[in-house]
């Protein structure tokens, strides 16, 4: 049985991975860029309009965990967590240390501008394309 959720989950993101991605164009680009290290970030902060996202993966793996450390579990948490906070995103839930809030604020709801499988999509890719990637 265990095999069988394994293969469906990898199934899923494989399928996911691409769209997502072009979700992520769509809907996120224009604010996040896709990769930058912590260096350029810090030395270009004037220009940003929102953290990269590879922070923004790197921040919410690190702040979104179990405690049995179920890589499975941690990468269902953050789905859901990254699928609700795109359209219901607020100052309570935001896991942005306090400077990149006080320099970007809370992104705006894509509440009505993004469909559940986009949402879905893009909360898979946003934490496998990150994986094993350090924000540094």
């Amino acid at each position: 049985m265990q095999k069988i959720l394994l293969l469906t989950l990898l199934l899923s993101s494989l399928l996911f991975s691409d769209k997502g991605y072009e979700v992520y164009k769509k809907n996120c680009m224009v604010c996040h860029a896709e990769m930058m290290s912590a260096e350029y970030a810090l030395s270009h902060i004037d220009t940003l309009v929102a953290p990269p996202m590879v922070e923004v993966s790197a921040r919410l793996k690190d702040n979104i965990k179990t405690t049995d450390d179920e890589k499975d579990v941690n990468r269902y948490l953050f789905i859901l967590f990254v699928k609700d906070y795109i359209i219901n995103p607020n100052l309570d839930n935001s896991m942005c240390n306090t400077g990149a809030i006080e320099k970007f604020g809370v992104m705006p709801s894509l509440k009505g501008k993004i469909s559940d499988e986009e949402r879905q999509a893009v909360a898979e890719w946003l934490y496998e394309r990150y994986e094993n990637i350090k924000f540094h």
